[in-house]
């Protein structure tokens, strides 16, 4: 297998994304629903992006963004008291997080505040909402008054104020105005109803000119809110369950990129709501790993490694190359045993083969492979 180098290192800059899962069941009404509940008993929330945007154009993404200096400002001190402030603000002790790649660079934004006001589990928290707020109307917040505290059950988005519009435009101008706008409706973000899920960087590509380190956060809610695309980033949305969203994916009916398919195919592993709200609260202080997937080029098609896979090489070389072989994706798989990777046939068709074991008390997809009808 051979390399091939770009020059000039890559520079990550630091995101937050939020996995909106919402019960889901049917109506006691007379009228028939227009969809049947789901066989998972949730749907996620799923955003279209523009276009016309420059990073993943068209595809169907987690509510999410770039953390900006706002999201951690010292100002947020004193809305979040008297209940909660450093240093845990009732988030509990921080959960170990370590790169699955140990020779990870800093991966700081050259635009943010270096000061660091607030923990970092508090800001991803706050960027989080304040994305699912600017480009799905979507208000995760808690109001000041609520005892101290997680809520002892999944949350409940608030309902949008007066002026939506107006408050979206400026939050978009500036985010330092969503604090204000939670000061207005005398809120804090509801950090405590986001669960930590994932962290993924991405991979080296010819192609690529921008890359990101995003922290993923579950969120599970007792109902679907009300979703208003901003119609400039978003341009549409769906709630679709785990299955619903990999049946729309092979039918071309949405693109999802490589790592939004890996936790939709995650998610597949529950099969209630409950189960899903459960499983969050059981590992709130485990620890997590940020992936780095390496890509290889074959002869054929694109293979995504992952920690663990017998191909992964944890070589600083790779922050900035590709893998490549001669060989062809079905050689490749045949001639391995332990796997971590997501194959990469076309873009509409993915396999996942994980034959390895998860760490800190989560769980990784079961094998998703297509059949060959697909191909």
């Amino acid at each position: 297998m051979s390399s091939s180098l770009r020059p000039g290192p890559s520079r990550w800059r630091r995101a937050a994304s939020i996995v909106l899962a919402a019960a889901w069941t049917r109506p006691e009404t007379a009228t028939p629903p227009s969809r049947p509940p789901p066989a998972e008993g949730f749907r996620l929330l799923l955003l279209q992006r523009s276009p016309h945007q420059g990073f993943m154009p068209g595809a169907h993404v987690f509510p999410g963004g770039v953390l900006d200096a706002a999201d951690r400002s010292a100002d947020w001190l004193g809305l979040f008291a008297p209940h909660h402030g450093p240093p845990g603000f009732g988030l509990g002790p921080a959960p170990f997080s370590q790169a699955a790649f140990p020779s990870l660079p800093h991966t700081g934004d050259s635009n943010a505040d270096n000061t660091r006001a607030l923990p970092e589990d508090v800001a991803f928290r706050i960027c989080a909402v304040r994305e699912a707020f600017e480009e799905a109307g979507v208000l995760l917040l808690r109001p000041r008054s609520s005892p101290p505290g997680p809520a002892p059950g999944p949350g409940l988005a608030l309902e949008p104020p007066p002026g939506l519009a107006a408050w979206r435009a400026r939050v978009r101008r500036d985010p330092r105005h969503f604090l204000r706008l939670c000061a207005h409706l005398d809120c804090t973000p509801d950090i405590w109803a986001l669960h930590n899920w994932s962290a993924w960087l991405t991979p080296f590509s010819r192609s690529a000119t921008r890359r990101f380190d995003t922290a993923f956060f579950l969120c599970c809610l007792r109902e679907p809110p009300p979703v208003y695309p901003d119609l400039a980033e978003v341009v549409g949305y769906q709630w679709s369950s785990p299955s619903e969203a990999t049946e729309s994916f092979l039918s071309k009916e949405i693109w999802l990129a490589p790592p939004q398919f890996y936790e939709v195919r995650r998610l597949a592993n529950f099969a209630s709501f409950s189960d899903l709200h459960k499983f969050c609260l059981g590992r709130a202080l485990e620890g997590l790993e940020r992936w780095l997937p390496i890509i290889l080029v074959t002869a054929d098609g694109m293979v995504h490694l992952l920690p663990g896979d017998e191909l992964y090489l944890e070589d600083s070389d790779f922050l900035e190359n590709l893998m490549s072989t001669e060989k062809k994706t079905e050689e490749i798989m045949k001639e391995g045993k332990q796997f971590h990777r997501i194959v990469i046939h076309n873009r509409h068709l993915y396999d996942i083969h994980v034959t390895v074991q998860s760490k800190h008390k989560h769980v990784y997809p079961k094998n998703s492979v297509v059949s060959k009808s697909h191909l």
